[in-house]
């Protein structure tokens, strides 16, 4: 026991003396894994924007990930990283290097992933280009952003065996040669967008055997003929300046799946594989046509056109049907096709029935004058077709053609010339949701045709359409409603706009459809007060209201519990908003509203400090009054009653007694004066002629 008691005080000084130790250690690795701000989580250190001139050196050292993005490195040296023999993954985005040392990634033997992007690389590249053929496993190279030329990314990319994915994306890169890519078979992603890249040479992409994506956006590529990189599945060439898109004619199955063209110079339709799986094709801005019709040949030898291929020695010929480039191509598995902003007058007979598998089909921005829809066209498959912005005056539906439109969701038929739509286009149409058929002429079905009803026989009926939720009839020439012409739908969105005098100066004729309706545009519809306001407490649902452009003199009534967001009131006869209104629960729920270009009286505009407070009024820097013959700004308006208000603001009857009473007064005075000034000679008149004797 004395030996225990002897002993006590030793342990208790080695305990000490570990738990010091332990403290130490903790707080050291505490410091480190903070060190220049960095965030480390498990094997990831996130180093990003810390301002640090240095790899920091106090990390984990198993670290997999170092993230040194937006750091002023300006130079990598060899023993940057050898603190971090285990990295994965390493991105110095945005750090101003100009210089990786030689030997910088010669310890980096898992390396698989390095971000390079938006440095100065190419001015030692030699020496980085050296360091990269140190990486015998790297998998994905980003090198975007490095003022690359052609010459300086084949150099950095020899030997890299490995490479999956390379990015080259804004760079200088003008020509690619057959070598610049030598030895990368295993590459399946490649970014050469952003660049000035006109030419590519024949066999530049022959070795990329497994080459899956290739973003060539953003270039300057003329034209692309003979294209045979049957492997690939994506292809983006937008933003160049393509005048011709001409496969190889082979037999050979193609791979691509998505093929982006838009926003070229394409004069045709693109020749597509014969054999391929593409689904999505993007032909948007450019200058394409159908010709057949345009023109009349008398043999076919006219129609055709013939392209000369050098290669070398070899010399190929390719013939071209111009004016049906689209028969020999195989739309079989398409379901996106985008072809607006061109210049198509027509679609040729068989056209659609080539793409049985259509889904999507975007026309808008073309110069259609006429479409008549056949059996199978559209095909079945189609849920949205936009036809909007075109020159459409005919639109005629096959006889005993119904049901074509099936499972159609979305139609825009928006912007054109239309008089009419044909009888029968939306029969069994079960899908659809959405129908825009602004800016037309057309007119909606009665209930009840009367006898002496002159309205087209064309019109349009969309009664009992259980599955339309959004309707679109802005500048369509309305006549007024007499009854509901949506009974039997579930509206949610209604535009109506620019129909004047379609609601006949009531929302009666919504009533019908107003507990399901969301949002709501009634813009310059004609709308006025009248005797009493525009009640819109049946609206339980309505969410965005526009009233702008109308005659509206008062604030219109809604319930307590509505949950309107939005309310456009620009443009009306509103001259004050009044405390009703700023007292409703409405403006406490509102989250923006329009009040803007009212002819407002600035002797009645109390209750702006509200809305100023609660943020709610978007435009109220726009909101003007009239005051004393000119137009100011509200928000100018000075504190309290304005001076040129306060004569307004005095009782009616106390204002007429103190204007009338100096003027009694006057009158009294002058009256009193004439009397005491012609008193005698009036009293010997008035004697004179009345024969009054005297008394004396």
């Amino acid at each position: 026991a004395v030996l225990e008691m002897e002993l006590l005080p030793l342990w208790l000084c080695l305990g000490f003396h570990f738990l010091a130790v332990e403290w130490r250690n903790r707080s050291s690795t505490a410091m480190a894994a903070s060190q220049g701000g960095c965030k480390v989580v498990g094997g990831v250190a996130d180093c990003r924007g810390q301002n640090l001139a240095l790899v920091p050196s106090g990390l984990p050292s198993h670290s997999w990930t170092l993230i040194l993005d937006a750091n002023p490195l300006k130079t990598l040296w060899n023993h940057s990283l050898q603190a971090y023999p285990r990295l994965e993954n390493l991105s110095l985005h945005n750090c101003h290097l100009d210089r990786i040392g030689r030997y910088a990634f010669q310890e980096q033997g898992y390396l698989h992933s390095l971000g390079l992007a938006d440095n100065s690389l190419s001015e030692n590249y030699k020496e980085t280009a050296a360091a990269l053929h140190t990486l015998p496993g790297l998998q994905k190279l980003d090198l975007s952003g490095n003022f690359l030329t052609e010459d300086m990314a084949a150099l950095m990319l020899q030997n890299l065996s490995s490479l999956e994915a390379v990015s080259l994306a804004r760079n200088t890169l003008m020509r690619l040669d057959e070598s610049i890519f030598e030895g990368l078979q295993h590459l399946r992603d490649l970014d050469l967008q952003r660049n000035y890249i006109f030419e590519i040479e024949g066999g530049a992409f022959d070795g990329l055997i497994e080459l899956r994506h290739l973003n060539l956006a953003y270039n300057n590529l003329p034209c692309i003929v003979d294209f045979r990189l049957t492997q690939l599945r994506f292809l983006n060439v937008s933003y160049n300046t393509l005048e011709w898109f001409l496969a190889a004619r082979e037999e050979a199955a193609f791979e691509l799946e998505m093929l982006d063209l838009s926003h070229n110079q394409l004069l045709f339709f693109p020749l597509l594989p014969q054999c391929s799986k593409l689904h999505t094709l993007l032909l948007r801005d450019n200058n394409m046509g159908f010709y057949r019709d345009l023109y009349n040949t008398s043999s076919p030898q006219e129609m055709v056109a013939q392209f000369l291929l050098v290669d070398g020695n070899v010399t190929n010929i390719t013939t071209v049907n111009l004016w049906e480039e689209f028969a020999s191509s195989d739309l079989s598995a398409l379901r996106f096709l985008d072809m607006s902003q061109n210049q198509f007058q027509y679609l040729p007979d068989g056209f659609l029935k080539k793409i049985p598998l259509l889904s999507h089909l975007n026309l808008n921005q073309n110069c259609l004058m006429k479409l008549h829809i056949q059996e199978h066209e559209p095909p079945g498959a189609l849920t949205e077709l936009d036809l909007s912005h075109n020159q459409l005056e005919e639109l005629r539906l096959a006889p005993g053609l119904t049901g074509c439109l099936k499972n159609l969701r979305l139609f825009n038929l928006s912007s054109n010339q239309l008089l009419g739509i044909p009888t029968g286009l939306f029969a069994n149409a079960s899908n659809i949701t959405t129908i825009d058929i602004s800016h037309n002429r057309i007119s909606l079905c009665p209930q009840i045709a009367p006898l002496d009803w002159v309205g087209p026989s064309n019109c349009v009926d969309f009664r009992n359409m259980a599955s339309l939720r959004s309707l679109s009839l802005e500048g369509c020439g309305l006549r007024a409603l007499q009854d509901c012409p949506f009974q039997g739908t579930s509206l949610t969105h209604l535009d109506l706009s620019s129909n004047w005098g379609v609601l006949n100066g009531s929302i009666t004729p919504l009533w019908d459809i107003a507990p399901t309706l969301q949002v709501l545009s009634l813009r310059n519809v004609g709308l006025s007060s009248g005797v009493a306001e525009l009640d819109f407490s049946e609206f339980g649902n309505l969410r965005d209201l526009d009233l702008s452009g109308n005659s509206l003199t008062s604030f219109p009534r809604f319930r307590d519990s509505l949950v309107l967001q939005t309310l456009d009131l620009r443009r009306n006869l509103l001259t004050a908003l009044p405390q009703r209104a700023m007292s409703e629960q409405l403006l406490r729920r509102l989250q923006t509203i329009y009040l803007s270009q009212n002819p407002y009286d600035c002797c009645q505009v109390e209750g702006w400090e509200a809305l100023e407070h609660l943020k709610t009024v978007a435009d109220l820097a726009m909101v003007t009054c009239n005051l004393s013959a000119k137009v100011i700004r509200v928000v100018e308006l000075p504190g309290g009653i304005p001076q040129d208000c306060k004569w307004e603001r005095v009782d009616t009857g106390l204002l007429y007694l103190v204007l009338i009473l100096p003027s009694c007064l006057t009158l009294l005075v002058a009256c009193t004066v004439m009397f005491l000034t012609f008193k005698k000679p009036l009293l010997q008149v008035i004697k004179s002629r009345c024969h009054w004797s005297s008394i004396y």
